[in-house]
């Protein structure tokens, strides 16, 4: 079932991803603001500098014109007025007025001082107002090689006290207001980002608790391809692999029961039949017993081994061995077996098979194939087993004839205490723990085995060994 939240609490996550991002995003936009109002402040006084040397440069080039014309600087000193208008005209020939904001602040009048050739003012600063003239700079005006006088004017850093207000404050306005809208659009970022990944991360937390609590039919809504995705997916296929392994497990302790209990409560019977008189202890008796016995001996034997499997301890006793000289010589010695199973036996074994394997466990291998195809295969009935070396392994197919197994069981054949028919009936076979002790024998020595259906109409076994490394054969046999 798909898992159904309650209104969410305030998740810790999403609390902490927001503060994170928020202060970040506002980090990131404080060092945008600091980088670029110094960028423009430097620039802006740059661009004060070059500007006003080139507009003194102009206005002292048009001064000495001026002097060539009229010879002396008096008529500037009588009329302050013609002063005005002599910049105006040099610095914006042609215009009816000066233009506005920071044209007209870098071409004010008051921002020139103007001396003779000996030093004398003819407009500005008075002559004892040193500290002053030290503040500004200062440019010849010539007239043919000859110095007629000297123009000064303001640097940069003084127009920056009445020009601020205009440029930089105005950029800095701008400035704010971006950085102002970048911290609103990182508010909302984070707290939709937050919002979104802390309701994800506390789906999953309480899909986890309840599956902590037993609860593993809950499962994750999967949406999207992104990481949370895939984590949701594989929540989800845990989820259900628990869920399989506690039916499986429940089934398992059933299925152990069932099949402990019929040999005991045969050997309840007969014992009870003994104690009452109705049947004679005797060696046919005790017989019996032996055999009930011994089947109780087989499932719990073969119960421990795949415990040892499941946990990773099965004693398995690896060394170099040709595979294909152990599956000739345990079928040599079952012929008799297989024939009078009435099942035709077919075989293709081609040259040596070197693998590490264990003698004893491989014989035990191809005992529980043999039982199984004895056990299911009606007479008469065909057995077909070829080993072949291909790049991947050494493969061994196992071929047996009708009945066959229907597609949708076939993966299930290796479960514990499975049968096909769904009886516990012996008629049938074993106790189902067979082709599951196969499957791990497989495994124990590296190789993998599947089933499929068989062209001949039954099942077919396929299994795939791992070939033995050269180097490492060479040392053990050296």
């Amino acid at each position: 079932m798909s898992l159904r939240l309650p209104r969410p609490a305030v998740s810790r996550l999403g609390i902490k991803l927001f503060v994170v991002i928020l202060a970040v995003n506002v980090a990131i936009s404080g060092l945008v603001f600091l980088a670029i109002s110094r960028s423009l402040d430097r620039g802006f006084v740059e661009y004060l500098d070059t500007t006003q040397a080139n507009r003194a440069a102009t206005l002292a080039e048009g001064l000495g014109e001026e002097w060539a014309r009229r010879g002396d600087w008096q008529w500037l000193r009588v009329s302050p007025s013609a002063w005005q208008r002599l910049v105006r005209q040099q610095l914006w020939p042609g215009a009816s007025s000066p233009p506005r904001g920071i044209e007209r602040r870098l071409g004010d009048p008051k921002d020139f001082v103007l001396h003779d050739a000996s030093g004398l003012p003819v407009i500005g600063l008075p002559p004892d107002d040193e500290e002053e003239a030290a503040t500004l700079r200062w440019l010849p005006i010539l007239h043919e090689d000859e110095r007629i006088g000297t123009l000064g004017y303001r640097p940069p850093e003084q127009l920056m006290a009445r020009m601020d207000h205009i440029f930089l404050a105005r950029q800095q306005r701008n400035l704010a207001i971006i950085v102002g809208s970048l911290g609103v659009a990182s508010l909302l970022l984070a707290g939709g980002l937050s919002w979104w990944l802390g309701r994800r991360t506390r789906s999953m937390a309480l899909a986890t608790r309840r599956l902590t609590e037993g609860d593993y039919s809950t499962r994750l809504p999967e949406k999207g391809r992104d990481e949370l995705s895939r984590l949701s997916r594989d929540f989800n296929v845990l989820a259900a692999t628990l869920e399989a392994s506690r039916e499986a497990r429940s089934r398992w302790v059933s299925d152990i029961a069932h099949e402990l209990r019929t040999p005991l409560a045969v050997l309840r019977g007969e014992i009870e039949a003994m104690q009452d008189g109705i049947r004679r202890l005797d060696q046919d008796s005790l017989h019996s017993l032996a055999q009930e016995v011994g089947q109780l001996e087989r499932l719990v034997a073969d119960l421990r081994l795949l415990s040892q499997s499941d946990a990773g301890a099965l004693e398995v006793q690896l060394a170099p061995l040709d595979l294909a000289e152990s599956l000739a010589d345990r079928l040599d010695e079952a012929e008799g077996w297989i024939t009078d199973s009435g099942i035709s036996l077919e075989t293709r074994i081609e040259g040596e098979a070197w693998i590490r394997g264990d003698v004893q466990r491989l014989r035990q291998l191809w005992n529980n194939l043999l039982d199984n195809t004895c056990a299911y295969t009606r007479s008469p009935g065909r057995l077909r087993i070829i080993l072949i070396a291909t790049s991947r392994g050494i493969r061994v197919t196992w071929e047996d004839s009708a009945p066959g197994v229907p597609e949708a069981e076939l993966d299930r054949l290796t479960e514990r205490l499975y049968r096909v028919e769904g009886s516990r009936n012996r008629a049938s076979g074993g106790s189902g723990l067979g082709l599951s002790i196969a499957a791990a024998l497989v495994k124990a020595h590296g190789g993998e085995m599947h089933p499929s259906s068989s062209p001949l109409g039954g099942l077919c076994w396929t299994m795939t060994f791992p070939t033995i490394d050269d180097d490492r054969f060479r040392e053990e046999i050296a």
